[in-house]
C-alpha cells in the first residue's frame, strides 16, 4: 500500500514540475515590442594637450615577446610552487 501511495505522489510532483515549465516556457516565450526607430545623437568636443599613446605610423616596433632576458635563470613566467608527489597506496591495502 505504500508503495502504490509513494508512486502516486512521485508522479504527482513530476507532473507538476512539467507543467511548471511549461508554463514558465510560455510566459517568457511571448513577443515584446520592438524599439522605437528614432535616435538621439549628441556631440562632445574636447581638447587634449597630452601626446598621442600611440607610435607615430611608420615608426618601427619591437615585440615584447622577443625581448632579449638579462638574465639566464629559469623563465620568469613559470610557476614558482612545485606540488609534492601523488601519494603511493601499497597494492591490495585499499
Amino acid at each position: 500500500m505504500r508503495s502504490v501511495l509513494g508512486r502516486r505522489v512521485a508522479a504527482i510532483a513530476g507532473g507538476t514540475a512539467i507543467t511548471a515549465m511549461v508554463v514558465l516556457t510560455a510566459s517568457c516565450a511571448a513577443e515584446e515590442e520592438a524599439p522605437s526607430e528614432t535616435t538621439e545623437t549628441t556631440t562632445t568636443t574636447t581638447t587634449t594637450t597630452a601626446p598621442p599613446a600611440s607610435p607615430a605610423p611608420g615608426a618601427p616596433v619591437e615585440p615584447t615577446e622577443k625581448a632579449p632576458r638579462i638574465d639566464s635563470g629559469p623563465n620568469p613566467f613559470s610557476p614558482t610552487v612545485i606540488a609534492p608527489p601523488a601519494p603511493t597506496a601499497i597494492p591490495g591495502d585499499n
